[in-house]
């Protein structure tokens, strides 16, 4: 089912690849990502569960006749918020056993299987495992929005292949990406148009989406929400512990209680509102301890520059906030540019105050470490030391070899050092 205005994503072979090699994929990711366009264009057949006024007649057959409500449709067959009849999920297991075939079913789904509030269905469940797979979709990168022009490959990178290159986004197109976000809506749109996409998500999620949950139960509290959101905004790309983040949200001498505070932070991951980056823990040579916890990130930075009532304007009044929402504006793209090369990516953090904003690691266990810097030369040339530091005291032979080190900028142009670090604006990059 092709759209003509369709705007072509990484995810498309990932889709493509996982309907060939499993029974169904579960692709999950936030609202307004892309996940049904995308997925109904490899799809023969769609049930569509998102309007509740027909979402009741394909409840009551799936209920009443589960194997006809999934045999009797085209494949492969996109159920689009498939949450709604989650009670299906052990006869897509059988039919998919009983077909012997690949690509038989797509599951989308807005919201992780955490938001189903049924025990029973956790329990007695069948994993899916070897017939469906989960894959993750994201907001668009910068270069499937086209403000990337790729011209440094990390495949390549990885492989020792580089040649300087140069882009011409600037510092002020950094600042419109971060608050414009990389949701597909606002891609080519005019200016405002474009930016008022974010803050529609959030006033989505803040006023509706985090209450909807039956399998979170919050009393309906919109300063609540708000307080938290904006909390987590504040700490985008730090490490922030939960006492930090709780004692931000109490205003007015009010207290906010630990129960409440984590039942927010359920819900928004549930939502993939958010999305951390996990710690990397590699073997050190010496004997320094790695951090453990992980970092605070927004599925797409956008969503913290909505909370906080940023624009491209005024993002400079702090450039401490627009470093970290930069970073976080990279960290989504190589999160996007690692699901497509089938890598992982992580962030670095140990006792010595030692941090890699992210860590690729590749399949075959190699590795790459990566600072980002929105600053000059003076802050390139320190992230470079720091880099090669690190790479110094982690031990090849236990952890996986070396493949490179980078250091992420706004400026325009792609070199290598001679200390061999490489500088790569951020709209060269690609997969």
């Amino acid at each position: 089912m092709k759209n003509k205005y369709y705007i072509n994503r990484l995810f498309d072979k990932t889709l493509e690849f996982a309907l060939k090699s499993s029974g169904a994929v579960l692709v999950e990711g936030p609202k307004w990502c892309g996940k049904t366009t995308t997925c109904a264009r490899q799809a023969k057949d769609i049930v569509d569960l998102t309007p509740p006024d027909g979402r009741e007649q394909y409840v009551n057959e799936a209920r009443i006749a589960p194997h006809e409500f999934l045999a009797s449709r085209d494949k492969p067959l996109l159920i689009d918020e498939w949450q709604h009849v989650y009670f299906v999920w052990d006869q897509i297991k059988y039919e998919v056993d009983k077909a012997h075939s690949f690509g038989q079913f797509i599951l989308t789904g807005s919201v992780t299987d955490k938001a189903i509030d049924d025990e029973n269905f956790f329990q007695n469940r069948h994993t899916g495992t070897g017939r469906i797979i989960r894959k993750r979709m994201r907001t668009m990168s910068l270069y499937e929005s086209g403000e990337s022009n790729g011209l440094v490959s990390i495949s390549n990178l990885k492989e020792g292949k580089f040649s300087y290159s140069r882009s011409k986004a600037t510092i002020y197109d950094y600042a419109y990406y971060i608050c414009r976000g990389g949701w597909p809506l606002a891609i080519n749109q005019d200016k405002e148009v474009a930016l008022a996409q974010a803050v529609n998500y959030y006033e989505t999620v803040v006023t509706d989406d985090i209450f909807s949950l039956k399998s979170v139960k919050l009393v309906k509290d919109e300063s609540k929400a708000r307080r938290v959101m904006k909390s987590y905004s504040r700490n985008v790309s730090i490490a922030a512990s939960d006492e930090t983040m709780i004692k931000d949200c109490t205003e007015n001498n009010e207290s906010f209680d630990k129960a409440t505070f984590y039942k927010y932070m359920n819900a928004l991951e549930i939502l993939q509102v958010i999305e951390e980056l996990p710690a990397w823990n590699p073997n050190i040579r010496s004997k320094t301890a790695i951090r453990a916890k992980p970092t605070r990130h927004f599925t797409d930075p956008s969503i913290a520059a909505a909370c906080l009532k940023l624009n491209p304007q005024s993002i400079f009044r702090s450039m401490d906030t627009f470093g970290l929402l930069f970073e976080s504006l990279t960290v989504r793209d190589l999160r996007t540019y690692c699901d497509s090369i089938g890598a992982s990516l992580y962030k670095y953090r140990d006792s010595k105050k030692r941090e890699a904003d992210a860590v690729i690691h590749f399949k075959d266990g190699a590795w790459a470490l990566i600072e980002v810097k929105l600053g000059g030369q003076d802050e390139i040339e320190s992230a470079s030391k720091k880099l090669l530091d690190i790479a110094s005291d982690i031990d090849q032979e236990k952890t996986g070899p070396l493949s490179f080190l980078m250091v992420v900028t706004k400026d325009n142009f792609a070199y290598k050092r001679e200390d061999g670090v490489y500088v790569v604006p951020l709209a060269c990059l690609k997969p």
